[in-house]
Formats: C-alpha cells, structure tokens, sequence
C-alpha cells in the first residue's frame, strides 16, 4: 500500500511539472510570434514610408510636367506674334509702325526668354524628381527583398524551433501517456484488492479472576494475519481491561466487521468484564445480543474466545451472519493456536467454514486435545461454505 502510494503521488508531481512544461512552451510560443510580429511591422514600417515618398514624388513630377506644358503651350503665340510683326515691318513704310512693331519683337522675345528659362527650370526639378522616385523606388526594391529573406529566415527559425518545441511536448506526453497507463493499472491494483475490514479484539482480565495470557492471543492472531495474502486489507484493532460500556464505545468507534472477545465467561451464558475496579463484572448474553443489534450492521462474525460461550453464540447468530462460542471450557493455548489460524485463513480469502476448520486442524496438529470445544454457528438459511468475509 506504501508502494501505492509513493506511485500516486510520483504521478501528481510528474503532472505538475509536465503542466509547466506545457505552460511555459504555450508561453514562449506566443513571445515568438509577438517578436516577430514586431519585426515585420518595423520592417513593413520601412517600406510603406518609402512607398508613401514615392507616390509624393510622383505626384509632385506630375504637377512639374502640368507646369512645364502650360509654359510650352504659351510658346507658339508669342513666336506667332513675332513673325506678325516682322511681317508688318516688310509690308509698311511708316517709321512709327515700324518702331511699334520692332518693340513689340522685342517685347515678345523677352517672353519667349522667360519662358525658355521657365522651362529649363522645369526640366531641372523634373530631373531631380525622376532621380529621387528611381532612388527611392531602388531603395524600395531592396528593402522588399531583404524583408523577404528575412521574413524566410524567420519563417524557417519558426519551423524549427516549432519542431524542437514540439518533440518536447511530445516527449512530455509520452510520459502522460506512459503514467497514465501506469496509474491505470495501479487502479486496476487498487480495484482488484479486497475491501478492508476491521477485527476488534476486545480483551478482559478481571484483577479477582485467574489470569489469562490474552496479549499472546493478540500478539499471534497479528503475526498470522501479517503473513496472509490479503494483510493489507484486515486491520487488526485491541481494546484491553474492557468494562462493559466500553464495548459500545469501541464498536462505534471502529465500525468492526469482526468482533472477538477474549477473557472468562461463566456457565449461565454470561462473558466476564471488568469494573471500574478492575473486578469481575458479569454480563448476560441477552445484553450483548442487544448491544450488537444496537450498534452497526457491518457486524458480520462474533468470536467469543470464551469458555461456555456457546449459548451466546447460539442466540448471536439470530442477529449477525455468524458466530464461534465454545462448548466448555478452553485452555489458554487451545484459544491462541485456534484464533490464530482462524484469522489466517479469513486473511486468505478463506470462507468461513474453511477457516474454522483449520482452526481445529491445527489443535490437532499441535497436539492440543480440544478441537471439538469451538463450534461455529451460522444463521438460518446461509451456508458457512458461502461466507467469506475477506473477498479476494
């Protein structure tokens, strides 16, 4: 049961740490794709501002151009009021015609100049522009192919720190699934074991009474019990110097399946405890019957390891499944040898019926002549090869 349990805990400490294992990977996860989340969006950042310098450089080349074509628009009616006039000028003799004429020549080419500086000033920033959008536009390139190398490198880092991450977590859920498997069959273990019960050995040695050895009874029905198969599941209770109301007091406290009695009993069907004195106190069986049916229905045997404890044990069984009283008087080695292999056996798995007997066996095998003093009875109606209290 130890072993059981350092298992399930060793399982509860794997959970914890493997949760965190899960948790802090959910974690960094998320960190990477932050990280690279703000690295493209510095990246992109850098591109969109050369996108947006282009476009304004476009716009502004545009307008120039707008500007320049107005100018050279201008051009062919100025040039066509020169030759207007320099026509004039060979048709007339009038000096003063002649005169106006030649000013308004003059007049018209100093626009015509104007107009050629205007547009060679024109075809300077039109240069430039278109200079500026092909370095920006080159810059752009650059910045769009080393956002997507990078970008692809990213990408690639991605993948395989994923991958890595990822056999972690798988390696993680092996170990689930191996202590998951684990756990199940411990379950298995634990379903398959028998349910415990509880023997409440209750002993009375009144101080006016001769002396018995029931702390050898206890001690050897322990060791027997200690070595069965199913020892974990028989939890062997004492009670000592037991007076009569302590007998309620331990039934409910312990809540036995089995409830053995060990001391003295008397010819008028009466088991012996003690006073507050420690004296003999005497107790009918009518009295005990009651206190059975009083306390707890997990009650399934009583054992009175008691000299003439048969009528009591006759009248118990009206009550509980089973009972063992003796038919005389017994000895104090006769009582330990039989108790001890009867709880050997019912830590078997044994039935009922099994085990008293091998209780008898072993008087006789111990040469202890009074294997016909215990008598087991049973109630009405059930078979002691059918009752078995620790079930395998």
């Amino acid at each position: 049961m130890e072993d059981i349990g350092d298992m399930m805990r060793a399982k509860k400490e794997l959970f914890f740490i493997d949760k965190k294992q899960i948790v802090i990977f959910v974690i960094f996860s998320i960190i990477l794709v932050i990280k690279i989340k703000l690295g493209r969006l510095g990246d992109l950042s850098h591109i969109e501002t050369y996108r947006r310098t282009i476009k304004r450089k476009k716009e502004e080349l545009r307008q120039l151009r707008n500007s320049k074509a107005t100018i050279v628009g201008k051009v062919p009616s100025h040039k066509k009021k020169i030759l207007s006039a320099k026509a004039t000028i060979g048709r007339t003799k009038s000096t003063a015609t002649m005169n106006s004429k030649y000013k308004e020549i003059e007049r018209e080419e100093k626009r015509l100049a104007d107009f050629d500086k205007k547009i060679a000033g024109f075809d300077k920033k039109i240069a430039q522009v278109e200079g500026d959008i092909i370095s920006k536009e080159k810059k752009l390139s650059s910045e769009i192919e080393r956002e997507q190398k990078k970008r692809e490198a990213a990408e690639k880092k991605r993948l395989s720190e994923n991958e890595r991450l990822m056999k972690e977590v798988s390696g993680t859920l092996d170990k689930h699934g191996e202590m998951h498997q684990e756990t199940s069959r411990v379950l298995n273990e634990l379903q398959n074991l028998p349910e415990e019960i509880t023997v409440l050995f209750m002993a009375s040695n009144p101080l006016d009474a001769p002396q018995l050895r029931l702390d050898v009874e206890a001690r050897a029905i322990q060791e027997m019990i200690r070595k069965s198969n199913h020892r974990d599941s028989v939890s062997f209770e004492t009670r000592w110097a037991t007076r009569a109301l302590d007998v309620i007091q331990a039934i409910n406290e312990e809540n036995p399946t089995i409830i053995h009695f060990s001391g003295h009993g008397s010819e008028d069907d009466e088991i012996v405890f003690q006073d507050n004195q420690g004296n003999a106190k005497l107790v009918s069986k009518e009295a005990i019957v009651q206190t059975m049916m009083s306390t707890s229905d997990e009650i399934k045997l009583v054992f009175f390891n008691t000299c003439f404890s048969f009528g009591q044990a006759q009248a118990m069984v009206q009550r509980v499944d089973a009972a063992i009283g003796m038919t005389t008087t017994i000895g104090d080695e006769a009582a330990k040898v039989f108790a001890a292999q009867f709880y050997s056996a019912i830590g078997f798995g044994f039935s009922l019926k099994k085990a008293f007997e091998q209780g008898k066996a072993a008087l006789m095998l111990e040469g202890i002549p009074e294997e016909d003093t215990p008598e087991l009875y049973v109630k009405d109606g059930l078979n002691p090869d059918e009752l078995i209290i620790v079930k395998p």
